[in-house]
């Protein structure tokens, strides 16, 4: 009984301290593919409506795009920057601007083709100074001080789809983790990218992603010191009901696996996109329809990577209108939250456990 007394005491004192949380909207029906921060700068790029910086400073937004005629592009998937260069994603090749001359250009890739020129996945490393470009078909390593373009085609065993990258996360200061439709590869990057030894590669075939699915398509990690989270890709088909399963897998660097899911209490299987805050990973899920093929958000959930306790964020508490979050950013105050219907920025000091959000239950269905 006296515990029940303090916790409600508890309660109360945290939704009085915190009456509302403090949360901002920007770019309404942008369709954000993903966020980056540089210096005081918040870069956004978009499906449709091209690129979009941010002054924090200035408190300031500037967009290039067709319709501003200073960029003749404006579909993106993906967008990295430093202090020198801002890149930029697109199916058509790689857009560079040149921030000192505030001049664009663009890197077409000989290399895989027409296909290897989709850009789906950009990753800089600022220790190493070096840009990883992630193909529909190949990667691409550049070191940006020498401008210096190395190509190199990560397939296994004839499976084209091992060579289709759609994204790359850094693993503290050696590691590079490379995300494809049909696994995962690690590269040592004190090693040389032509070295097949620094290379390993998993896939859900001998014990990996616990041997699940017919196949495993990874969309994003988060790392910690003792375990690789990822996320993957749901897509599943009456004639094949078993393709990609999806979910969030906990891997210890060693053996383990472990599938979360809906029934562990995912609202949904699909995860487009995660981002680390503290103990917590923020996940934006999706369902994928069968007999439709097609994807449909179910919002943002909260994972504690100590008890795996899973936390449905209550959307309308942040003014998000739409449930399908396809972008994830935490710059050390803010978490950023990107949609197909606009981008938010929400102040992580306020108890994001305070939501409004519940804790569901098991679903086996």
């Amino acid at each position: 009984m006296i515990r029940n007394w303090v916790f409600f005491l508890f309660l109360f004192t945290a939704f009085c301290v915190f009456p509302k949380i403090k949360s901002e909207n920007y770019l309404d029906g942008a369709n954000v593919t993903a966020i980056v921060k540089s210096g005081e700068d918040i870069w956004v790029s978009t499906y449709g409506q091209g690129l979009y910086k941010y002054s924090i400073k200035e408190n300031s937004w500037f967009n290039y795009s067709t319709t501003n005629k200073n960029l003749d592009n404006n579909f993106f998937y993906c967008i990295a920057a430093n202090k020198d260069y801002v890149w930029a994603g697109s199916a058509d090749g790689l857009y560079i601007l040149d921030l000192k001359r505030n001049e664009w250009r663009k890197r077409k890739f000989s290399l895989g083709g027409e296909m290897g020129n989709w850009i789906r996945s950009l990753c800089y490393n600022p220790k190493s100074n070096v840009l990883w470009i992630g193909r529909f078909e190949n990667i691409t390593m550049l070191e940006v001080g020498k401008q210096r373009y190395i190509d190199h085609s990560l397939m296994i065993d004839n499976d084209s789809k091992s060579n289709n990258i759609k994204s790359i996360k850094l693993d503290g200061d050696s590691l590079v983790w490379f995300g494809s439709e049909s696994g995962t590869h690690i590269f040592n990057m004190n090693s040389n990218i032509e070295d097949k030894r620094a290379w390993s590669y998993i896939n859900n075939k001998e014990g990996g992603f616990n041997d699940e699915g017919q196949s495993v398509s990874v969309s994003d990690f988060v790392f910690d010191s003792e375990n690789i989270w990822i996320a993957t890709d749901e897509f599943i088909t009456e004639d094949n009901p078993k393709f990609n399963l999806g979910g969030i897998y906990k891997f210890n660097r060693r053996h383990n696996w472990q599938r979360i899911s809906q029934k562990d209490g995912l609202p949904a299987n699909g995860v487009y996109c995660m981002a680390r805050v503290g103990n917590d990973i923020f996940a934006g899920v999706y369902n994928f329809k069968k007999k439709e093929k097609k994807d449909y958000g179910k919002g943002l959930i909260m994972l504690n990577r100590l008890n795996e306790d899973i936390t449905i964020i209550d959307l309308n508490e942040i003014r998000i209108q739409s449930s399908k979050i396809t972008a994830l950013f935490f710059d050390g105050t803010n978490l950023w939250i990107g949609t197909d219907n606009g981008l938010s920025e929400v102040l992580i000091a306020n108890p994001i456990a305070h939501w409004g959000g519940q804790i569901p239950k098991s679903d086996n269905k």
